[in-house]
C-alpha cells in the first residue's frame, strides 16, 4: 500500500526522523486556517500517490493565508496523471540551503535490502540516476545487521556527503531504517532531505510503501487506507481476504494460483480478439483451498461487477482435489441463489478430475458449461461475453 506524503511523514515523525509537517485540508477555508495557525510562508501540496506534483502545478508557495486559500482552491479537484486531488497538505515554509536524496528499498533481484543516497539529490533524482549514475550511491544492507551509525556513515560517505554532514545524515539514515523495519515497508524515500538555514537536516517530503503481507502485525496500518478512493469491488474482495484486482473487461476470472490466473488472463485476451475484442474483467486468485465459502465469496465479487458478462472458472486440482472444487462450485451457486445470474464456464484438471467433472455434470446447473481444455474454455467464455454485449 502506497501512502500519501502526510501519512509517510507521520510515520517518520513516529520513528524520530526529523520532518517538516503541517496539517491536511480538504477545503480552501481549512487551508487558510492552517496557514494562519502556522504563520509565515507556507507550502500547499497536492496529496496524490504519484510523482510529478510540482511540474503539474500541485505544489505552490503561499506568502499569506489568503494565498494558501487561493492555491488550495486551484489544487483541490485537480487531475494529476489520472489522480484527482481530494486533500492538500499545508506545510510550514523552510529556509532550504541544500537538497539531498535518501531511501531504502527491497531489492528483489538481489534478494537483499538496498540503501540509495546522493549528496546531489533533490527533485530530479531520476534524471541524475540516468545521466550520472556515479552520483547515486547504492549500498546493500544486510537484513540481520541493519543500519547503525557506522553503516549510516558508510552510506553517507559513499553518497559523497562532505565530512561535516556525514554524522547528521547518518543519524537520519538510522531513524529512517527504523521506520523501514518497524513499519514493514518495502520502500521509504525522502526527496528532498534538506539542510536548512539553521544547519538542521530535515525530511521535507516522504514516500512510503507498506507490505500488505504484514498487515496481521500492523493493525494500525488500516487507518492509512484511502477507502473513499478505493474501487468498491476491490475493497469488498479485500474484506473477504481475496487476492483480487479489477480490470477493464467483460470476462470474470477465477483461478487457483497466481501463475494459472495470469495465464488465464492471456488466453482470454487472445480468445476475445475474435469475439468483438472481449477482455478479462479481473484477476482473482482463490488460492489452494477452493472451499464452497471461498468460491462463493469469489463469485459474489465478480457477479456484482456490472461489466462482467460471463465467468471463467479455471482450476487445476492439486492439494485441493477437483471433486472438492466441483462441490465448492455447486454449493456456492446454491448459496448465491438469484445473485448467480451470469454464465459460468468451468475448466477442471488435475487431481480427481474425473470425479470433479462428474459432480458438475450431475448437478446440471443451467448457468454452468463444463469445458475440457483451457483454450476451449477461454473461447467459450469470450463467446458468451461477446454475445451478451
Amino acid at each position: 500500500m502506497d501512502l500519501f506524503e502526510y501519512q509517510a511523514k507521520q510515520l517518520f515523525q513516529k520513528h524520530g526522523v526529523p520532518v517538516s509537517l503541517g496539517e491536511v485540508a480538504t477545503t480552501p477555508d481549512e487551508a487558510r486556517a492552517i496557514a494562519e495557525r502556522l504563520g509565515g510562508v507556507t507550502v500547499v501540496k497536492a496529496q496524490v500517490k504519484i510523482g510529478g506534483r510540482g511540474k503539474a502545478g500541485g505544489v505552490k508557495v503561499a506568502k499569506t493565508p489568503d494565498d494558501a486559500r487561493a492555491h488550495a482552491e486551484q489544487i483541490l479537484g485537480m487531475d494529476i496523471k489520472g489522480h484527482t486531488v481530494h486533500r492538500v497538505l499545508v506545510d510550514p515554509g523552510a529556509d532550504i540551503k541544500e537538497e539531498y536524496y535518501v531511501s531504502y528499498l527491497l531489492d528483489r533481484a538481489n534478494r537483499t535490502f538496498l540503501a540509495m543516497a546522493s549528496y546531489e539529490g533533490g527533485m530530479e533524482i531520476e534524471q541524475l540516476a540516468a545521466e550520472r549514475p556515479d552520483a547515486l550511491a547504492k549500498v546493500p544492507v544486510d537484513a540481520l545487521e541493519g543500519v547503525d551509525l557506522a553503516k549510516g556513515r558508510e552510506i553517507a560517505t559513499q553518497a559523497k556527503f562532505p565530512a561535516d554532514l556525514v554524522d547528521p545524515v547518518a543519524e537520519v539514515l538510522v531513524k529512517l531504517w527504523d521506520t523501514f523495519v518497524g513499519e514493514d515497508a518495502t520502500l521509504v524515500e525522502v526527496n528532498p532531505l534538506a539542510r536548512l538555514g539553521d544547519g538542521s537536516v530535515v525530511a521535507l517530503d516522504g514516500k512510503v510503501t507498506l507490505d500488505d503481507n504484514a498487515d496481521f502485525r500492523q493493525a494500525d496500518h488500516a487507518e492509512f487506507e484511502d477507502k473513499a478512493a478505493a474501487d468498491p469491488l476491490e475493497q469488498k474482495a479485500k474484506e473477504k481476504h481475496l487476492n483480487y484486482v479489477k480490470l477493464d473487461g467483460e470476462v470474470g476470472i477465477i483461478g487457483n494460483g497466481a501463475g494459472l490466473v495470469m495465464s488465464t488472463l492471456d488466453v482470454v485476451a487472445y480468445a476475445g480478439e475474435k469475439h468483438g475484442g472481449v477482455k478479462p474483467a479481473n484477476f482473482l486468485d482463490i488460492g489452494g483451498g477452493a472451499s464452497a465459502e471461498v468460491m462463493a465469496n469469489g463469485l459474489d465479487v465478480i457477479l456484482n461487477d456490472p461489466s462482467v458478462r460471463s465467468v471463467f472458472v479455471n482450476v487445476f486440482g492439486g492439494i485441493t482435489a477437483c471433486d472438492a472444487v466441483a462441490n465448492g462450485i455447486v454449493t456456492a451457486l446454491n448459496m448465491l441463489g438469484d445473485e448467480a445470474n451470469k454464465p459460468l464456464v468451468v475448466r477442471l484438471d488435475g487431481n480427481n478430475v474425473v470425479e470433479g467433472r462428474r459432480i458438475l455434470t450431475d448437478a446440471a446447473h443451467p448457468l454452468v458449461t463444463l469445458v475440457d481444455t483451457m483454450d476451449d474454455a477461454a473461447d467459450k467464455a469470450a463467446e458468451l461475453a461477446g454475445s451478451a454485449r
